[in-house]
């Protein structure tokens, strides 16, 4: 992974670190909004359950470290956060897509999920992530 990835705190990230356990990489559009509010609270209140199955959260935005920081603190969330300004991880899982709102079409992320095994192997991908229910449904791919 190049240099522009960054985890919430400045260090620099990379999915190797995480070897050995199981990853939810979850991908979503902003930080501050409501849907991915919800979202990311939904994990965090599930961050025991999927902790309890060697599972790590990542959630990874275009927002930058600062962002990422006041988002984390606001809604209490303790799982990292990264930053991919530059889109490296976002093209990589092919979730950069053209997206359309009142009419007009942009490029955005689409809010997807990947389970990554301990060898960093996608074992569970969702896409156009509806969130309601989204949690429980990644908790059954780790069972």
């Amino acid at each position: 992974m190049g240099k522009s990835l960054l985890l919430d705190n400045g260090e620099p990230f990379s999915l190797k670190h995480y070897r050995g356990k199981k990853v939810v990489l979850y991908f979503y559009p902003k930080d501050m909004t409501t849907g991915c509010t919800q979202e990311a609270c939904d994990f965090q209140s599930a961050l025991k359950k999927l902790n309890s199955k060697d599972a790590v959260v990542i959630g990874v935005s275009k927002d930058s470290v600062e962002l990422h920081q006041k988002f984390k603190t606001k809604y209490k969330l303790k799982f990292p956060l990264v930053s991919d300004p530059d889109a490296e991880l976002i093209q990589k899982f092919d979730v950069w897509k053209e997206k359309s709102m009142y009419g007009r079409k942009y490029m955005g992320i689409e809010r997807s999920t990947f389970v990554l095994d301990e060898q960093g192997k996608i074992i569970a991908e969702f896409r156009k992530v509806k969130i309601k229910g989204h949690v429980e449904e990644v908790l059954k791919t780790l069972a």
